[in-house]
């Protein structure tokens, strides 16, 4: 009887924090809608008042026009797709190539002097100063493309595997080796764990590079993709096609930025931290 109690008792605390959850996400959804919605109101208001000229800046509702026109005649999904396909693939391969050289280089002192400060240098470098490079090494074909990518991802998702790894409290390695850890273990058990927190928020960063280097990337003589209609409503005079691509760029970014956040809250479910008010 007892246990049946029990079982009753557990399974209505789970429905009850599944509801709570349900409540909070609502929530969330809600407050956050609540300020684009008011800005793009007042951005409808005063483009129908006639505060900014059409030709700089159209109305949302014709940018929405714009869209619609793209889904219907069937465009829009593959320059989403091809854009879209372009990311994931740069973000596999930078993030892959960020995160064995970064282990490498926070796992071996030796390592970071050999590798760390020429690394550093080539941060520094503007993403289109790549774009002629590029295109003279691999020409204007999709390998270009995803490596100008690729080198966009790779810089935060390496820094933030080496912070995460030289953070690593030296204590919690001392009380690894006092229970007699081999260097795998360690490695394993203690220090990618604890490295785990700033390397998810170098993936998400690394994802939002990601975003901001397609652009440069499908300036590369693309013909599919939003950075080509960027490009084409530039050469048309057609500004709502302009903000229409930088709109989509956004809300596609924010999606596959949520879908990471779900990553790593479900991953960090271990994590005592703060909790926001």
């Amino acid at each position: 009887m007892g246990k049946l109690l029990a079982t009753v008792t557990t399974t209505k605390e789970v429905k009850k924090s599944q509801k709570k959850q349900k409540t909070n996400t609502l929530h969330t959804i809600i407050f956050g809608s609540l300020t684009p919605t008011i800005l793009i109101m007042l951005w409808e208001l005063l483009c129908r008042q006639g505060v900014f000229p059409t030709y700089q800046l159209p109305a949302p509702s014709v940018i929405l026009k714009t869209i619609i026109t793209l889904f219907q005649d069937g465009s829009l999904w593959t320059h989403i797709g091809i854009t879209t396909l372009r990311v994931f693939i740069a973000f596999i391969l930078g993030s892959a190539l960020a995160v064995i050289l970064g282990s490498f280089v926070g796992l071996y002192k030796k390592a970071e002097q050999l590798f760390d400060p020429m690394i550093q240098a080539f941060r520094s470098i503007p993403s289109l100063a790549w774009v002629p490079l590029f295109i003279l090494w691999m020409g204007i074909g999709e390998t270009s493309k995803i490596t100008m990518i690729a080198v966009g991802v790779f810089f935060p998702v390496y820094l933030n595997t080496v912070s995460g790894i030289t953070g690593v409290d030296r204590k919690l390695i001392e009380v690894g080796k006092m229970y007699g850890l081999s260097s795998f273990q360690l490695i394993w058990r203690v220090i990618l764990p604890a490295a785990l927190p700033l390397f998810l928020v170098g993936l998400r960063s690394g994802l939002g590079l990601g975003w901001m280097f397609v652009v440069a990337a499908e300036l590369m003589g693309a013909s599919k993709g939003l950075g080509y209609l960027l490009v084409l409503g530039q050469n048309t005079l057609s500004p709502e096609l302009i903000i229409a691509s930088i709109l989509l760029f956004a809300i596609i970014g924010k999606l596959s930025d949520w879908m990471l956040k779900l990553v790593e809250k479900r991953t960090l479910t271990w994590q005592d931290g703060f909790v926001q008010q």
